[in-house]
């Protein structure tokens, strides 16, 4: 599904109203509609007592609707208006005058104290406050009534997003709505689905509000949440050749967990061959872990690192490879940051770079301008901040913005780690992806990661399907292993040990509640 931006869905309502004639007011009130469609399902209408709170734009025109509509359904509502209520414009003013009609209580909040009591004897409540409209930070009685009715312990419905997040970012402003359940209208908006927002919508639900399909399914919305296509049939006559043959430049002294878990999970995710180039005198180590791995013994530096010695080597078996992983554990050591830099150059096959390899090249990004074949960046939101010599706090706050430019710029896939982790591609399309949790937190889990997407590449997908693909399963297996353990203490052989069952679950296809957490597939 696609995922819009604030300014973005101004368009769409613009673009349904001038060139097809679906009016404003018939947008406000299928999105009310909606909303409590949602409220009927898992709540209940009739006989129950429900409090709209309302802000004076277009969102508190979506609350007098879904008051209405209540009331229509034999609920008890009061309406609370939170601001000026001569600010009200347009088809908001039009849905307070009709709700002014009805017998229906319209109360002005002048301060918290004015609604304690009814907060504490209704049985819901409506949120309709801000949705995407908020440009600053939540202050006065605004934040003192969304504090109230997060303490509340009332069911709570959120109209188009938690009041309080900002629908660009997902950052909190100041205070926010905690719901229960969120109904997007028209599209996701990334504060739906970022971090920290994410964790105040509870349950989302989407409704297109009438829009025609052409229209929200456009190719100029370029951020999608990412719902990666399925794997080829794995080929049954297939020998190991036929799964990837894959080769991992990868570990150093005292890193041993991130070359073994980097080829490891090339092999539990499916892979078929995988070589292993790391420093002689670790090798016996990690073997007597992953024998089935084929190791490529390295000449060493004196830090016990790969040293520049190898390179020849190296390339000649680059060329037998179907990619190439390079970065995981490889250290900071001189010699071998210039190694890496000299192999990203002259590699000729698909080249994924993490950890210690995203350093390397970070001293020169022109290496990466200039290859040939695909690229793949994974980085965390630290090496992120060095690709782009931009502050870790200005990454964060605008990363999808920023991830847009640097994969453009650069030409190659990348996937800024992290809860939720985005996907960049050249073309600026950016998928945002769902599964995973905070136990993956852990070291060796994005070395895990890049095994995982070689995989998909070796099973047959191409670097832009195997991308997605791979971060999916590598959440969906850490999701296995917290659903088995819980989040605390999850480590990346647990992740590492799912991998297997989460392919097999994903070949199968997922069931409805996953589609729905997973790919935002609640349409109402």
């Amino acid at each position: 599904m696609k995922v819009s931006r604030v300014a973005e869905m101004r368009d769409l309502d613009r673009t349904a109203s001038e060139q097809f004639g679906i009016k404003e007011e018939l947008l406000m009130e299928n999105a009310g509609l909606a909303t409590c469609s949602v409220i009927a399902k898992h709540f209940g209408i009739t006989g129950k007592r429900f409090l709209v709170f309302c802000g004076v734009g277009n969102n508190g025109g979506d609350g007098f609707v879904i008051a209405r509509k209540i009331h229509s359904d034999g609920g008890h509502v009061k309406v609370f208006i939170l601001g000026n209520r001569s600010n009200f414009k347009g088809v908001a003013a039009m849905n307070l005058n009709i709700v002014s009609l009805l017998p229906i209580e319209i109360i002005q909040v002048e301060s918290v104290d004015s609604v304690k009591t009814d907060i504490a004897h209704c049985d819901a409540i409506v949120d309709a406050i801000f949705g995407t409209g908020l440009t600053r930070d939540v202050k006065g009685v605004f934040h003192d009534v969304i504090t109230l009715i997060n303490k509340s312990g009332k069911t709570i419905f959120s109209a188009d997003i938690p009041s309080g997040v900002s629908g660009d970012t997902g950052n909190i402003m100041g205070a926010a709505v905690k719901a229960d359940f969120t109904v997007s209208f028209g599209l996701p908006k990334i504060g739906n689905l970022l971090y920290p927002g994410y964790t105040m919508q509870g349950k989302l639900y989407t409704t297109h509000i009438s829009f025609p399909r052409s229209i929200f399914t456009k190719d100029s919305l370029k951020i999608e949440i990412n719902n990666p296509s399925p794997l080829p049939p794995r080929d049954r006559h297939g020998h190991k050749g036929d799964f990837g043959d894959v080769l991992f430049i990868a570990g150093a002294a005292s890193y041993f967990g991130a070359p073994y878990f980097a080829a490891m999970s090339f092999m539990k995710a499916g892979g078929g061959y995988a070589r292993l180039a790391a420093p002689a005198s670790i090798t016996p180590f990690i073997a007597n872990k992953g024998s089935e791995i084929v190791f490529v013994p390295q000449k060493e530096t004196l830090e016990g690192s790969i040293c520049l010695e190898n390179r020849q080597a190296l390339l000649e078996l680059s060329d037998k490879a179907d990619m190439v992983v390079i970065g995981p554990g490889l250290s900071l050591a001189e010699e071998t940051q210039q190694l890496i830099r000299i192999l990203a150059g002259e590699i000729n096959k698909p080249l994924l770079i993490d950890g210690d390899g995203i350093t390397a090249v970070c001293h020169d990004l022109t290496i990466i301008k200039k290859r040939k074949a695909d690229t793949i960046l994974t980085p965390h939101i630290g090496e992120m901040s060095r690709i782009t010599n931009l502050a870790i706090s200005e990454v964060n706050n605008n990363k999808i913005d920023i991830l847009q430019k640097t994969a453009k710029e650069l030409g190659a896939i990348i996937v800024l780690k992290g809860a939720h982790s985005l996907i960049g591609y050249p073309d600026e399309q950016v998928l945002i992806n769902m599964t995973g949790n905070s136990g993956m937190a852990t070291a060796g889990a994005g070395d895990i990661l890049t095994g995982t997407i070689a995989a998909m590449f070796g099973l047959g997908m191409t670097p832009r399907e195997a991308v997605p693909k791979g971060v999916f399963i590598h959440g969906f297996s850490g999701d296995m292993a917290a659903g088995a353990m819980g989040e605390d203490g999850i480590t990346a052989q647990d992740i590492l040990d799912y991998l297997p069952q989460a392919v097999k679950t994903d070949r199968e296809g997922l069931d409805e509640e996953l589609r729905g957490k997973y790919f935002a597939e609640r349409i109402v």
